[in-house]
């Protein structure tokens, strides 16, 4: 998402820099650029001429055009513009109030909606909330069944119903249950459409009618671009939605559907979702989607991200470990693990300051999920014992292992290989002190020695 923006807005600002001095022609003619690449972005006509007009004003004033780096201006004021586009702050759920509050989700068919449903009751869980999931999409085959297998993953309970209970019936029936049983967050999963008609939304009225609603949050498939901002305008319109949830952001869509909801409907995005596992919803953060789409990379996220799988007391295990130079296979395999719950590597590389540059280099190297997977099998087709002693494993292991993981024996090779360099590394490293002034000084608490 957002990557051919990202080079095209780029080649923009790198022309910018190169003027020694800025005129309102080399603007203008940098604007009509800016204005060709959110187009191809699909980003809404109306929402790019505003956006423009309001950077071409800003851009054109005194004290940019006297600056001592009037390019780097024009990419700040671009930078707060696109925040205020997709929302200026980061907008978060009504969670207190009367109790339990209850989310409706609604969107037309094949958004999203059932997934979304039971990543936000993850999400909320691992707040320390008691979420309880309601299916009442009555019509879809399999609707019900779906949510109910998608709740014993993430151990919710879920609301009991079938296919010949009335949508509305289900959430008054489903409201009084949570209250019997103190669950305080009810998340309500309504039927889609293929389109908008009149039928589906009076059964959401009717819900929003029978109970009182914290939210109504829009789900809608980021891929479909401008057709989800125009579907989204519409439920606001007869629905009145709270909030916005966009689907498959870590697809290749063109990223018109986020630049564009928010000035449109006048609501916020809440959440986004970024894979098919149950975990990958994230709280959709204006200002460090702004510096992603101009390659600043988004270092906060990518912490929260690693603070979210790392185990400290594990972590502080390690860190004795590669003291005492018994930093195993069995840890090794741990990391590996522990990288690939933070989520995809390209999505993770593209939070780094400076990556999207390096990206456009012929022989840059390319993230490779694969590896991953490949190097994690070939571990645990290891015994217990030869993830402790590598040493052991000879010739005819290593064939079995790789009989076992479906790889060659190259592979368990280069394995262990980069295996017993990182044993190499962390060995130099250990033990290390700095030196100042004649005297050997230990290092600051916190980093490995």
């Amino acid at each position: 998402m957002f990557e051919n923006l990202t080079d095209r807005l780029e080649g923009v600002f790198k022309k910018l820099r190169g003027h020694g001095k800025l005129t309102e022609e080399n603007i203008q003619e940098a604007m009509q650029e800016v204005r060709r690449a959110l187009l191809e972005a699909d980003v809404n006509f109306n929402v790019v001429k505003e956006f423009i007009a309001a950077v071409t004003e800003k851009s054109v004033g005194r004290e940019v055009l006297s600056s001592l780096s009037p390019g780097q201006q024009v990419v700040k004021i671009v930078h707060d513009e696109l925040v205020e586009l997709l929302g200026s702050s980061t907008s978060a759920l009504r969670l207190d109030g009367r109790q339990p509050i209850i989310i409706m989700l609604a969107g037309l068919q094949g958004s999203g909606k059932t997934t979304t449903a039971a990543k936000l009751a993850s999400s909320l869980k691992k707040q320390g909330r008691k979420p309880f999931l309601v299916p009442a999409d009555v019509y879809r085959p399999a609707a019900i069944d779906q949510l109910q297998v998608l709740a014993e993953q993430i151990q919710v309970p879920v609301f009991s119903s079938t296919t010949d209970d009335d949508p509305v019936d289900i959430s008054r029936r489903a409201v009084a249950e949570a209250g019997k049983e103190q669950y305080d967050t009810v998340i309500i999963d309504t039927a889609g459409r293929l389109h908008v008609d009149e039928a589906l939304m009076e059964e959401l009225k009717g819900i929003s009618k029978a109970i009182p609603l914290s939210e109504v949050l829009f789900v809608a498939d980021a891929m479909t671009g401008q057709d989800a901002v125009t579907v989204a305008d519409k439920f606001n319109t007869d629905l009145e939605i709270t909030g916005v949830i966009l689907t498959k952001m870590e697809g290749d869509a063109r990223g018109g559907a986020a630049l564009s909801v928010k000035k449109v409907t006048g609501k916020p995005i809440k959440f986004v979702g970024v894979g098919e596992a149950v975990d990958a919803l994230e709280v959709f953060h204006p200002d460090r989607v702004a510096s992603r789409i101009l390659g600043m990379g988004d270092m906060l996220s990518l912490i929260e991200k690693a603070e979210a799988v790392v185990d400290e007391k594990k972590a502080k295990k390690l860190a004795k470990k590669i003291q005492k130079n018994a930093f195993t296979l069995e840890d090794f395999l741990d990391q590996i693990q522990q990288i690939k719950k933070m989520g995809n590597l390209e999505q993770l590389m593209g939070m780094i300051p400076g990556v999207s540059k390096l990206k456009q280099l012929k022989d840059a190297p390319k993230p490779d999920e694969s590896e991953l997977k490949r190097t994690e099998a070939i571990i645990l087709s290891m015994t217990r014992k030869e993830r402790q002693a590598h040493q052991i494993i000879n010739a005819s292991r290593r064939q079995r292992i790789a009989k076992g993981s479906g790889t060659s024996v190259n592979d368990v090779n280069r394995v262990l290989k980069s295996y017993t360099m990182m044993l190499k590394m962390m060995k130099k490293f250990k033990g290390k002190s700095m030196v100042r002034g004649g005297r050997r000084r230990k290092l600051p608490k916190g980093l490995v020695r």
